[in-house]
This record gives C-alpha cells, sequence and structure tokens, in this order.
C-alpha cells in the first residue's frame, strides 16, 4: 500500500512535466503537411498499401466533382448484400463467407461441407486450458481475457513461429474455431467468480454453426431460435471484413510485417479492436439509448425526441460529449451498406422479442438524428446510421450480456484479419516503418 501511494504522488506531480514536454502545437502538423491519425483534411486515408480482401466506397465522380453516394461493400469482388441475400431465409453462412475470406473464391458445396466440418472439428481447447488458463484470473475486460488465451495458446502449438503460409492457415482456421470459446468462457468465469453467479460449461457441438455455439454456450438451457440464430450470423457477416484501412486490420499487417507469429498479431489486433474509438463503439449506443428511454416518455413523438436529440448535441444532456453514438461513419457518408441490409433482420427479430416499441425509437431517432446533426455541425459529406447503431440493440435483444459485445465483434473480424496476415505475408517481405518527423528542440 505504501508503494502504490509512493506512485501515486510521484504519477500526479510528473503529469503536468509530461503535459508540458510532450505538448506539440497543432499548427506544426499544417506546416509540415502532417496528416493526423493518416487521414489528410478531407477525411481521406493515406495510402499505406493494396488488397485484393474487400473493398469501400462512398462516393463517386460525377463532372469531374467526388459526390457523396450510398455505401458500397465488398468481399472478394462480391457485394455483401448480395452474398448475404443468396443465403436466403434459413442457411446460416459465416462459414462460407470466412471460406470466400480466407481463400479468395467462394467454396464449392463439397468445399463449403469440408471447411465447415473443420471449423466444428477444431472448435475445442488444449486439455485443461479452460481451468488452467482462462478461469484462473476472471476478468470483467473479456477482451483482456481472450487475448491473454491467445498467447497462451502458442505454448501449445509446436510450430508457433513457423510463419509459412499452410502453418499460418492453419493457425487461423484454429483461433476462428477458438474465440467463441474464450469468448463465452471468459464470460462465464467473470461471472461465476466475479459476479457471484452460477457457473455453466456446455461443451461446443461441432455440427452446429459458430453462431449456433455461440447461443448454445451462453445460455443455461442451450436453447435457440432458427431467428436468433440468423440475426447473430448475419451480424457476424458484417463485422467480418470492412477494408484493410480500419485500426485492428492495419495494427495486423504492421505486426505482420515484422515477422511476429500469428499468436501475437492477433493479440494486437484485440488491444487494437476493444478501443472505444473502434470496436467498443456500439456500448456507447447502448448507454446513450438508456439514457434516452429514461428521458423519453412517448416513443412515437418526434418532437419529443427532437427536443431530447438537440439537447444531446448541444452537450446538455446524456455524457455532454455533443455525440449521437451510431451516427456517421469515417468512410460512408449516405449510407452504411451494413446497417441497410442487417436493419430488416433487426425487424424480425424485434417482432420475435415484442421489442416493436423500442425499434420504433430506434428507427425514429434514424431519421431524426441526421437531419439535426447536419442542421447543427459542419457536415459536408453527409451523415447516416452506422451498424453501431443497431447491433447493440441486437445483442441485448438476443440476451448477450454487454461485457461480451467487444468479443463478439472479435469473433467475426478474425476472419478478416487472418486474410490480411496471409495476403500481408504473401505480397509483401518489407516491415511497415512510417516516418515521424522530430519537432524537438536541441539543448
Amino acid at each position: 500500500m505504501m508503494i502504490l501511494q509512493k506512485l501515486n504522488n510521484f504519477t500526479e506531480r510528473a503529469q503536468d512535466i509530461c503535459l508540458k514536454n510532450d505538448s506539440i502545437a497543432s499548427r506544426l502538423y499544417d506546416e509540415y503537411g502532417v496528416n493526423l491519425g493518416l487521414r489528410d483534411e478531407n477525411g481521406n486515408g493515406v495510402l499505406t498499401g493494396l488488397t485484393n480482401i474487400s473493398k469501400i466506397t462512398s462516393s463517386q465522380i460525377i463532372n469531374g466533382a467526388k459526390v457523396p453516394a450510398d455505401g458500397k461493400l465488398w468481399y472478394r469482388g462480391y457485394r455483401v448484400e448480395d452474398l448475404i441475400n443468396d443465403l436466403g431465409d434459413n442457411e446460416l453462412g459465416f462459414e462460407k463467407i470466412a471460406y470466400l475470406l480466407l481463400m479468395g473464391e467462394l467454396p464449392t458445396p463439397e468445399e463449403q461441407q469440408e471447411f465447415s466440418r473443420l471449423i466444428g472439428e477444431c472448435r475445442t481447447l488444449p486439455t485443461n486450458f479452460t481451468r488452467d488458463v482462462i478461469m484462473k484470473a476472471p476478468s470483467e475486460d473479456i477482451m483482456n481475457s481472450m487475448t491473454r488465451s491467445i498467447l497462451t495458446l502458442s505454448s501449445y502449438d509446436e510450430n508457433a513461429k513457423d510463419i509459412s503460409i499452410p502453418n499460418v492457415l492453419q493457425q487461423s482456421i484454429r483461433l476462428i474455431s477458438e474465440f467463441p470459446l474464450l469468448a463465452v468462457y471468459g464470460y462465464n468465469a467473470y461471472n461465476h467468480y466475479e459476479k457471484q453467479e452460477s457457473m455453466y460449461i456446455h461443451h461446443p457441438d461441432p455440427t452446429l454453426s459458430t453462431a449456433e455455439n455461440l447461443l448454445m454456450l451462453l445460455r443455461p438451457d442451450k436453447q435457440y431460435t432458427a431467428t436468433e440464430a440468423k440475426v447473430l450470423d448475419t451480424a457476424l457477416i458484417l463485422h467480418m471484413e470492412h477494408g484493410g484501412g480500419n485500426n485492428s486490420t492495419f495494427t495486423t499487417r504492421v505486426v505482420t510485417s515484422s515477422g511476429s507469429d500469428t499468436y501475437s498479431t492477433i493479440a494486437a489486433a484485440m488491444s487494437s479492436l476493444k478501443g472505444p474509438k473502434h470496436g467498443g463503439a456500439n456500448m456507447k449506443v447502448m448507454e446513450m439509448m438508456e439514457d434516452i428511454r429514461n428521458h423519453i416518455h412517448d416513443y412515437s413523438d418526434k418532437d419529443e425526441i427532437e427536443q431530447y436529440l438537440s439537447k444531446i448535441l448541444d452537450k446538455e444532456a446524456f455524457d455532454q460529449k455533443g455525440l449521437i453514438y451510431g451516427m456517421g461513419h469515417a468512410i460512408y457518408s449516405l449510407s452504411d451498406p451494413r446497417e441497410r441490409v442487417f436493419k430488416c433482420y433487426v425487424e424480425k427479430l424485434a417482432q420475435e422479442k415484442n421489442r416493436q416499441e423500442d425499434m420504433m425509437l430506434y428507427q425514429n431517432i434514424e431519421e431524426i438524428a441526421p437531419r439535426l446533426i447536419a442542421e447543427k455541425r459542419k457536415i459536408f459529406k453527409g451523415v447516416s446510421p452506422n451498424i453501431d447503431f443497431y447491433s447493440g440493440f441486437v445483442y441485448e435483444m438476443l440476451g448477450i450480456p454487454q461485457e461480451l459485445y467487444t468479443a463478439i465483434f472479435a469473433v467475426a473480424r478474425i476472419v478478416g484479419w487472418s486474410a490480411h496476415r496471409i495476403e500481408e505475408l504473401i505480397c509483401t517481405n518489407k516491415i511497415i516503418r512510417p516516418a515521424y518527423m522530430s519537432v524537438m528542440g536541441e539543448r
């Protein structure tokens, strides 16, 4: 305790020294042409690589001018809407689309069956791993729990350091299979030891899909409906990949370029994803929606909703940040294609769960917020709801605890990370080493 007090005293004094010596005048970024966050003044990303895995567009050129357009997202040349629509109402497609992203082409029926069976058979952990690793140090931060488990899994892999493509592909398939277990078992440990709730650990079913296993593993009675599985499967597909420029995928490629092993690379990506500016965004939407419910009496009264949203934007309500979470995106302007395709599945689940009134509130906010933001902010590219606006609502309806929201994102995104790691290993033999200009004065 004495050491902790000494540390506190030192760091409180040291904070002012750090603020004085680590601050850089904002004018210097303009003076030297440095793009903050690797984005130029128009929000365009600095080109740092090439990829064949996915593609995002949010504008078009008309008469030589860049004009905002409805967002589009492709996986390996296929529009994501088409991939999901082609699955129909009953087929669960996580494994099929995972094959597409990893291999670069859609599987034949025989290849799909083989790959799905392989994912199911690999969905197991080393003997006593759950007891000796996951249960030993439970944490409310499930992303940290998973990251620790990922790094520990390398100790069970005799070829952990082998970065040949067959071995990395094998490691990737195993991690894709194991991620649902790391997430759910990590939560179960926290729920039992920290929240004093009952403990139950179900074994995965190799014949079930990833979405079905997630729901089965989470629930004491193992039961779920076809609609629940379909909606979760769709959410996983839509979160699976989103271009090479997002923070965690870029982290994957940076660490891969150093020659590091798969486990270290994916652990680094996990650490990036957990940030509230990245994968943790849907948590802020849920916090905001709870606040709105506490202040809105009639979910159908658009005037009442608009008045409270105005207070949020004016920093008079909720967290005083002036943001309506779930609205806007770094790339998309007129629409997020993932939100467009996801919304109809959200409506089906809300119908099944008798949550039509909540759905009405979401839809009214979706209608009102973009107009309000455009009026109160200088938005040149337009603003629209992103997929995070609805994903938290879906997870809540599915009974998924909030501690697992970002972990579920990781269960999906491990596929995209793996695809980008393999592409980086095949196409590039240079370490990614960006430049920083020193503005330090000499003494």
